[in-house]
């Protein structure tokens, strides 16, 4: 193999996050509903017989299947826990999305609920659903506090391959975890994330009210 053959190789490569393929990916959609002609963003209660959060706030999602996209995903698991047709879930657009340090990839999207009414939860995923006005959120910032994650070596690290050994300077990192009181209810981790950066959206677009 010469350069030349690297280079036609790389040629035209579209990059994407190292590793992706051993990441698992996530799909989840903040719905938007109108309320007497307000705008409420809905929450789903996760039920307390889920092996995972059970009791906690969320917004509906799940994993994405093989072969599928993630805009699809978020559609296709709203449409299960709130048992409503997808035709239902309008005006859908892509937030950011995040790698996390757990091997996770979530895509956010936030997306309109046409039909409130419609809505039948799935007893199996949900305990219950609320909506809280978007002019809550935009008048009400949320508690912020840090979370610092720290390196731990597993035992048999070779410290004597490394300049430094057991006493090398690892890079630490520090998260902002959120947390909002709404309706009685608690809205944290990746759910108010999420939540966070939408309204951070509006607000740079000046749609305050």
């Amino acid at each position: 193999m010469n350069i030349n053959q690297i280079s036609k190789t790389l040629l035209g490569r579209t990059p994407s996050i190292l590793g992706h393929e051993q990441f698992i990916k996530f799909a989840v959609l903040l719905p938007l509903v109108e309320v007497e002609d307000e705008v409420h963003i809905l929450f789903e209660v996760r039920s307390l017989t889920m092996r995972r959060q059970p009791g906690e706030v969320c917004f509906p999602g799940g994993k994405i299947e093989k072969g599928e996209n993630p805009q699809k995903a978020a559609v296709r698991e709203t449409s299960e826990e709130l048992g409503i047709p997808e035709g239902e879930i309008i005006d859908v657009f892509p937030l950011d999305y995040m790698v996390s340090a757990f091997g996770t990839i979530i895509y956010p999207f936030v997306g309109r609920i046409s039909n409130l009414n419609s809505i039948i939860p799935n007893e199996a995923e949900v305990g219950e659903v609320f909506t809280v006005p978007l002019s809550f959120f935009k008048k009400n910032q949320p508690d912020s506090y840090k979370i610092n994650f720290q390196v731990e070596p597993e035992d048999g690290f070779p410290f004597d391959l490394i300049i430094g050994g057991e006493n090398y300077n690892w890079q630490t990192r520090t998260m902002d975890e959120y947390f909002y009181h709404a309706n009685g209810k608690v809205i944290w981790g990746l759910t108010a994330r999420v939540l966070t950066h939408f309204i951070e959206l509006l607000e740079q677009h000046k749609l305050r009210e």
